[in-house]
């Protein structure tokens, strides 16, 4: 909706053109759903900085306690398929709060966790609520502020976090020098608790669903999680160098091939619904910006990956301070992002995704003389990551309103699911892709990491470029109505 204020000439007809403020209580809303990814994305990389200290307190390897990492990772991916579903059946808001309720519960457990084994166990909990909190969370978003708004409320959205992935590694190194590691999950609880009591009070409630709750699709359910699972763990592993990670890998994609026919079967005959529908795909602008949002994890997970290794390896910082280093990044990933949120409303998706991979590609360029000659300078180094940063915030918002814009209501909660995993994927085949280029590289460089880095970084620009063509399909101008 647009102000109707009649004046003479363009500044007129330009105020006319002007949006009305977002409501007080859709940015309450907001800021509560906000929360939630923001606690799973601290969690996620606070767990990584305490890695080594969780080790050594509960006398376990290193092998067994990576699975505190891995295993919220998997979980995550078992139960975010499940989104759409859940919304038919239980209610967006009471999803939502039920899978803050876990996290917040895992959290807890995590904190009082014996073992290695019960701690892994515990993990997984978290992650079973985790791994719904943002498909969920975005799915209500859409709903209260509809097709002319998504832009801006997204936008919003995006501030808080895109800066967790630089304060979870500053506040995991303040956890472990002045408390005990514990300290990393119990911190989600006051936290998680506040979520849960401003949600009772800034969450709308839904109206009657006068919709037939879905049953669960118990034929797909086994095919497609499992599926994921596998996939996903077989690209974070198949970097090792073992079996394990291509068998998972192999053992995924025929899951996931099986999961494809059942539902399209399914869809055909109109039996049950399929956790995720491959109907969306028909539509030719679902089909290009999910497509986009796959590229665009695998460059942003894998880079985020990449970037602080980089700086720990070679740069021989510690991983606070390497966190810190990614704040040019995430600052201008939440400054484009509001921006973008503006714009994305009242324009085509082309050209700002095209300018944002632009800018993407040209931050990408310095990471690539790492090694040559003198090198980059910090200050150039910075700065690139800044102007990275503006490129992604640049890419995500007019993506997200392109998705959420090509589908009915109806259709939303099984959009959300749909996008936030192939996101996911993109990132673990992104980061599986990066982990065996690094390999490589150092193999041609012996004894010079940074040179290694440069070659990899090479891989992340060819990433970048991919993004090219799904963006060039996005439409060049914006429909009216």
């Amino acid at each position: 909706m647009t102000t109707s204020v009649t004046t003479k000439g363009g500044r007129g007809a330009a105020r006319a053109q002007r949006p009305e403020p977002l409501p007080p209580g859709l940015l309450k809303a907001g800021a509560v759903l906000a929360l939630g990814p923001v606690l799973a994305l601290l969690d996620t990389t606070i767990v990584n900085v305490g890695i080594d200290s969780v080790a050594r307190d509960l006398h376990g390897s290193m092998t067994a306690v990576q699975w505190v990492a891995t295993g919220y990772l998997l979980a995550i991916s078992l139960t975010m398929p499940l989104s759409g579903w859940a919304v038919g059946r239980f209610g967006a808001r009471r999803a939502w709060l039920a899978s803050v309720v876990l996290f917040v519960l895992g959290s807890a457990l995590c904190g009082l966790a014996w073992s290695t084994g019960s701690l892994v166990a515990f993990r997984v909990l978290q992650g079973i609520g985790g791994g719904m909190i943002q498909p969920l969370g975005q799915a209500i978003m859409v709903r209260a502020a509809g097709p002319s708004r998504i832009g801006r409320v997204m936008g919003t959205l995006l501030l808080p976090i895109s800066l967790a992935p630089v304060l979870g590694p500053v506040l995991g190194g303040l956890v472990l020098e002045h408390l005990d590691w514990r300290w990393m999950f119990l911190l989600n609880v006051p936290v998680g608790l506040l979520t849960l009591l401003l949600a009772a009070r800034w969450l709308p409630a839904e109206g009657p669903n006068e919709l037939p709750r879905p049953r669960l699709d118990v034929t797909g359910l086994p095919l497609l999680s499992p599926g994921l699972t596998a996939l996903v763990y077989g690209l974070s592993t198949v970097g090792d160098g073992g079996a394990a990670g291509p068998v998972a890998v192999g053992a995924g994609s025929v899951l996931l091939l099986a999961y494809g026919g059942h539902a399209l079967r399914a869809g055909r005959r109109r039996l049950r619904a399929p956790l995720i529908d491959l109907r969306l795909f028909a539509r030719r602008g679902f089909a290009v910006a999910t497509a986009n949002s796959f590229l665009q994890g695998a460059v942003l997970y894998s880079s985020m990956f990449l970037v602080p290794l980089y700086y720990q390896q070679v740069e021989h910082t510690g991983a606070v301070e390497a966190g810190l280093l990614l704040a040019p990044q995430a600052l201008g990933t939440a400054v484009t992002a509001l921006l973008a949120g503006r714009i994305a409303d009242r324009v085509a998706p082309r050209p700002l995704i095209l300018l944002g991979i632009a800018c993407s590609l040209l931050g990408t360029l310095a990471f690539t003389r790492l090694g040559s000659g003198q090198g980059p300078a910090d200050w150039l180094l910075a700065g690139s990551l800044l102007l990275r940063g503006v490129g992604m915030g640049a890419i995500v918002i007019p993506n997200m309103a392109a998705v959420y814009g090509s589908v009915d209501q109806a259709q939303v909660p099984a959009a959300a699911g749909t996008v936030n995993v192939l996101n996911r994927l993109g990132g673990a085949l992104g980061t599986a892709v990066l982990t065996l280029a690094l390999r490589q590289a150092e193999a041609g460089h012996p004894g010079h990491p940074a040179a290694a880095f440069g070659d990899t970084f090479r891989w992340v620009l060819a990433l970048s470029a991919l993004a090219v063509a799904p963006a060039l399909l996005y439409p060049g101008t914006r429909r009216s109505g």
